[in-house]
């Protein structure tokens, strides 16, 4: 018979004897032949014409891993291993999947803690760059990236101020908050100064029985108060002092909507029109503002103090200029009362608006290009609007039927917090001058103050204040 060196060899027929051993060097030729697939040359790297990773010229020593000694069936597991807990969550990566025939006589291998497939860098990446899905679950063994956790507005008002005798009027405008942490109260007749810092508080007038407050406005730089009156008077007074400057006239009926630029104060009143008044002067008003077809209830300047919105109960909502006597844009797509007014102190020209009963809207304007933006229905009636100046976030307060107040992410509207407990419709809004604090007024005749913006250094840290109730005093 032929023998394992190809000789022939002749042997009686009575006896067989064993073939003769296969010398070392013909066993070594054997085994290559079978293991042509696995196996390489000891003096040279094999590299394939395709874009595959050799394991022999893997740097495993940059990523502390020992280097494999089970061939190709460890790629395989540690892939099937990363995508068995993206699909399925971390606890599901220690759990075997149904044995296979090809799997019968394969080892387990745990999965590596570092990314080997890379190629041409020598900088580490998480093992979530490997995952098709990019899940945020945790995968042992390899460093995490930290997660930025939502911010958590707290549910409750940490202070109540009583408010006797506060109105419950859509279109007035009785509270503001001033740049020397003054809050202005219109209760009534008189006009009520809370002090945030100190708490004290003072009385700054008395109109009279025969007359009441309308609305309040700070001038920018926190000294001086506006208010309007239901006779159509506009006041300046010296909070300081407590002393009363001037008073002009013009409008015929009252005046619910006030809104400063500089030294320049613009009133809206119940007969439609609007007046610019320049305090420097001596004449009333300056000029005359036209175009409201109903009760002026809204006034805004933007931040750069060029531009003029106003709300109505029109239905319509109108931006005018400096100079202009009539409106350079108009907007109509609100279907009620348009109160709620607010400017971007974000981004040029973008300005939010709210709709009353009818509507309950609020809609956003670029009024740089002057369009219509987007809209977002809120179910109920918006009586206020103002924007974080600290993060890309505002709130809106409601009336009916739900008064309740909301906190949105812009421009995805996605509310981060809806906070309730007034009893009345919510109709008026002040923020704090350090953007962090909203103080919120209703026909239930309270003032609740609400933490619900991060400060400009520590936006992703959580402020303890409002899981904290300061107690309910009053304000008079």
């Amino acid at each position: 018979m032929d023998g394992p060196t190809g000789n022939r060899r002749d042997t009686p027929p009575s006896s067989i004897s064993p073939p003769p051993s296969p010398s070392p060097e013909n066993l070594r030729h054997v085994e290559r032949m079978i293991n042509s697939n696995h196996y390489t040359s000891p003096s040279r790297t094999i590299y394939s014409d395709r874009f595959i990773p050799s394991r022999s010229a893997s740097k495993f020593a940059l990523f502390d891993i020992n280097t494999p000694t089970e061939g190709r069936d460890d790629s395989s597991s540690a892939y099937t291993t990363l995508l068995r807990t993206a699909l399925f969550g971390p606890d599901a990566a220690g759990v075997a999947g149904p044995i296979t025939p090809e799997k019968r006589e394969s080892p387990s291998m745990t999965l590596p803690s570092r990314n080997i497939f890379r190629y041409k860098t020598e900088t580490r990446q998480s093992m979530h760059s490997l995952s098709p899905f990019m899940s945020d679950d945790v995968v042992p063994g390899v460093n995490q990236i930290p997660v930025k956790a939502p911010r958590k507005v707290p549910r409750s008002p940490y202070k109540v101020l009583d408010a006797p005798a506060l109105q419950d009027d859509f279109y007035l405008n009785l509270v503001d908050w001033s740049s020397h942490n003054v809050l202005a109260v219109g209760l009534g007749n008189c006009v009520y100064l809370w002090n945030a810092c100190s708490s004290k508080v003072t009385k700054l007038c008395d109109l009279g029985v025969d007359d009441c407050v309308c609305s309040v406005g700070w001038a920018q730089r926190g000294t001086h108060l506006a208010v309007g009156t239901n006779n159509g008077k506009v006041q300046i007074w010296d909070a300081a002092r407590c002393k009363k400057i001037r008073s002009m006239e013009g409008h015929r009926l009252r005046v619910g909507a006030l809104a400063w630029s500089s030294s320049l104060l613009s009133s809206g009143g119940r007969d439609k029109n609007i007046y610019q008044r320049d305090i420097r002067t001596q004449e009333d008003f300056v000029s005359k503002l036209s175009g409201h077809k109903s009760e002026v209830c809204g006034l805004k300047w933007s931040y750069d103090n060029r531009e003029l919105a106003s709300g109505g109960n029109d239905n319509k909502l109108f931006v005018w200029n400096q100079h202009s006597t009539q409106p350079v844009l108009k907007y109509c797509e609100h279907t009620a009362a348009v109160k709620a007014i607010a400017w971007s102190p974000h981004l040029h020209g973008l300005l939010a608006s709210g709709g009353g009963t009818a509507d309950r809207c609020i809609r956003f304007w670029n009024t740089t290009t002057n369009s219509h933006l987007s809209c977002m229905d809120t179910g109920s009636q918006v009586c206020n609007l103002v924007w974080s100046k600290n993060v890309n976030e505002l709130v809106s307060t409601h009336g009916y039927s739900q008064n309740q107040i909301i906190v949105w992410r812009y421009p995805t509207m996605s509310k981060l917090a809806t906070l309730t407990g007034h009893t009345y419709r919510v109709l008026y809004l002040a923020i704090s001058p350090d953007g962090q604090t909203i103080v919120t007024g209703a026909g239930d005749e309270t003032l609740r103050f609400w933490n619900v913006f991060p400060s400009p250094k520590s936006q992703n840290t959580e402020s303890e204040i409002g899981a904290l109730s300061l107690g309910r005093t009053t304000i008079r």
